[in-house]
């Protein structure tokens, strides 16, 4: 058994899966210290595993051919080993899953995930901290995530840092699934049988620290990375009815590496058993997780689409039954179309004018932006935004994230009807209802500093975004396809932006939300000589801010003498009682 890792640089020869059940299955591999083909023998399972995937389209996508390991990998493996070494034990161990999978794509990754031949990945992680203490290093805390096969959660996980790394620990598994039931029973299982019961073939491949080598254990996995092509090990209905998260898995992968869904594993997704099982099998958190990482990926709108063709769109972003006006048929693909529009125009205005958060919520206001006029009525008969209720009960998001999609959606309605005013110069643009009788002897930049002010004091750091939404609704754009997606349409979206941010900028008002208001409430009931606040203070706060937007360059004491000569005219104007 190999105990150190050198070299560092390791090569795979894939060799495809001859299925010679019940006989041992063979494993591709190639060992780093020779360089040479060694294939790896073990018990295979009493039962078929036969793979389920259409044959791939032709190879196009770029494998590597060794595994570079990084210092700290280096380090982290090594330790592992000594642990073994130390305690004498013949424990296999295996990284699983995404890290092998991103480092033949030439990806870095930092999630380190540890499958245990024979033992629980708590009882190795004391094994850990009793080394540790014979070292006299410090040990580390271990944190346990309980089985919890309602929810598809089959496997104990333990978690512990190994050189500031969190490294997840793990046994291999195999399934025994009693009649009726669709809960299995776990056990202990060969590497063959838990590469076999992973999600997908590019999922299922192992990287054997013991032996220096990349097991592909399905003879499907190396083969669909470089197909570009993603499939379940197995026949894709019992591997979603298994764990119907795997559904969004399989496209949120598929999405981001841009490979091609399979067609049984697409048929298998829209099932309606399959479907069912998402809603009543799966937590809303975890659905919602699965598509915050798909809406903060590298392809978000593919992942959209996918969830659209799959018919999917009604089972992940569930409804409440109230809505007013009920949603119709096309609103799931005009959402997707929207998405699409705001993600081009994001594209072509440069990836660096949002904020990661900023970026995300964008996407989601832009994914509902069809409904943002729909309403939904509460157990306390409130009338809600059915965004709110899509992302605080069918994602189980953030509150402040359903608040601020809500936000944007409102000011870049409120943006629609400052756009010409920003873009022009003249006065007539800007109707005195707007702004109040205090603004009638304001100037016309004045008056647009002050719409335009209010306005971003209330979406403060998000007005971009919410500028970038309101040109998808200038003009209003009422059905789907080509409006949404012509890149003429989207140049004059672009320009109006421009333009708009632009405007901003000239009059100052970027960071105008940190502005402070130059009288407070106390020195405005200290001027009006009143002992308690109430409405009159509120509305006076509202006429000196638009006072202090129309006069940036102005001080406490010239907006406290405009306060007092305008309550005295407005004192003249007053009928006597």
């Amino acid at each position: 058994m190999a105990l150190h890792l050198r070299p560092t640089r390791f090569l795979i020869l894939h060799c495809p899966l001859r299925r010679l059940a019940p006989k041992p299955l063979l494993s591709s591999a190639v060992s780093g210290r020779n360089l040479g083909f060694r294939p790896l023998f073990s018990a295979g399972a009493g039962r078929t595993m036969q793979p389920a995937s259409s044959p791939p389209p032709p190879l196009s996508h770029s494998v590597r051919e060794t595994i570079d390991l990084n210092e700290k990998e280096e380090k982290i493996f090594r330790r592992l080993l000594e642990v073994i070494r130390h305690f004498g034990l013949d424990t296999q161990l295996r990284v699983a899953g995404g890290w092998v999978r991103d480092k033949l794509l030439g990806k870095e990754c930092y999630d380190i995930d540890i499958a245990l031949d024979n033992m629980l990945g708590q009882e190795f992680c004391e094994k850990i901290n009793t080394y540790l203490q014979h070292t006299g290093e410090e040990i580390q805390g271990v944190g346990v995530i309980q089985r919890n096969p309602e929810q598809s959660k089959h496997l104990e996980t333990a978690r512990m840092r190994v050189y500031d790394t969190w490294i997840d620990f793990v046994n291999l598994r195999s399934e025994k699934y009693v009649e009726n039931s669709r809960i299995p029973t776990m056990e202990f299982g060969t590497a063959e049988e838990d590469a076999y019961r992973r999600d997908l073939t590019i999922n299922s491949l192992f990287y054997n620290i013991n032996t220096n080598s990349v097991e592909d254990l399905t003879g499907k996995g190396i083969q669909h990375l470089k197909a570009g092509f993603i499939a379940t090990p197995l026949p894709p209905k019992a591997t979603f009815l298994d764990d119907p998260l795997r559904v969004l898995r399989a496209i949120r992968f598929g999405a981001r590496f841009g490979f091609n869904l399979d067609e049984n594993l697409k048929k298998a997704a829209s099932d309606e058993e399959v479907k069912a099982a998402i809603a009543d099998k799966i937590s809303r958190e975890r659905i919602g997780h699965e598509i915050d990482l798909m809406i903060s990926d590298n392809n978000p709108v593919k992942a959209m689409n996918y969830i659209c063709e799959l018919n999917l769109f009604s089972a992940v972003f569930t409804l409440p039954k109230n809505t007013q006006p009920t949603p119709t048929e096309e609103s799931e693909r005009l959402c997707v179309l929207y998405m699409e529009a705001a993600w081009k125009i994001l594209q072509m205005m440069g990836s660096s004018l949002l904020s990661d958060e900023q970026r995300r919520l964008y996407l989601y206001a832009g994914l509902f932006l069809p409904f943002r006029s729909i309403i939904y009525t509460d157990n306390k008969l409130k009338k809600i935004p059915v965004s709110t209720y899509i992302i605080r009960n069918s994602l189980k998001l953030k509150a402040s994230d359903a608040e601020m999609v809500v936000s944007i959606h409102v000011a870049s309605e409120r943006f629609i009807s400052l756009i010409p005013i920003l873009e022009s110069k003249g006065e007539s643009d800007i109707v005195a209802e707007e702004l109040g009788d205090e603004c009638l002897g304001f100037s016309s930049t004045s008056k647009r500093r002050v719409l335009a002010g209010l306005l971003l004091r209330q979406i403060k750091d998000f007005w971009r975004v919410a500028l970038l939404i309101s040109t998808l609704l200038y003009p209003e754009l009422v059905h789907t396809g080509d409006l949404l997606s012509r890149d003429l349409e989207l140049d004059k979206r672009k320009e109006i932006f421009v333009q708009v941010e632009h405007a901003v900028k000239e009059l100052d008002l970027d960071n105008v939300w940190k502005v402070k208001p130059l009288l407070d409430g106390k020195a405005i009931m200290g001027a009006l000589q009143l002992k308690t606040g109430g409405p009159l203070v509120k509305e006076w706060q509202d006429k000196l801010l638009k006072w202090q937007l129309a006069h940036p360059e102005k001080t406490a004491n010239e907006a406290l003498d405009w306060m007092m000569q305008s309550q005295a005219k407005r004192a003249k104007l007053e009928p006597c009682a």
